[in-house]
């Protein structure tokens, strides 16, 4: 059985439901799963067969205590599938989603040595109770699932 963890960063949870619904989708797919904060993961993940990152993008910025996982776990990450997401627009034009993707870019960039197996921007959800007007929440949880199955299927074909 393929064993997955799913590692997020988050401010203010919005990126920790995304990490949680990918979850559910690899389970659903098979795959045994644990969900970690970046920041409180301390042992060896060499153990697992599948890496998922995620963290919310701010200020043009991934979180930083993204950017310290894969730091630490640097020299179990260069084995393993590892795929890596953010979040990104809370607008719905293509120059938004351009811009998130190529911050998302730019945050890998700072490791060279990561090849992740898949990327992906999704939209972003702005803090409960931050404006007047309604909250925005961009998050296609459809595409969230469907991205889960297909980097479990991709670092993992059957047979």
């Amino acid at each position: 059985m393929v064993s997955a963890l799913v590692v997020f960063a988050t401010r203010n949870g919005a990126t920790r439901e995304v990490a949680d619904a990918i979850a559910d989708a690899l389970r659903a797919d098979g795959t045994t799963v644990d969900v970690q904060a970046a920041w409180s993961v301390r042992r060896s993940i060499v153990e697992r067969d599948l890496i998922v990152v995620g963290a919310p993008i701010y200020s043009g910025r991934w979180l930083p205590s993204a950017h310290r996982f894969l730091k630490r776990h640097r020299a179990d990450l260069q084995h393993l599938p590892v795929a890596v997401f953010a979040l990104g627009p809370l607008d719905r034009t293509d120059e938004a989603w351009l811009c998130s993707k190529s911050q998302l870019d730019a945050a890998l960039a700072r490791h060279p040595w990561l090849s992740p197996v898949a990327t992906a921007v999704f939209g972003g959800a702005e803090e409960l109770g931050r404006s007047l007007s309604p909250r925005q929440d961009l998050r296609d949880w459809q595409a969230i699932r469907a991205w889960a199955v297909q980097v479990s299927r991709q670092a993992h074909p059957a047979g």
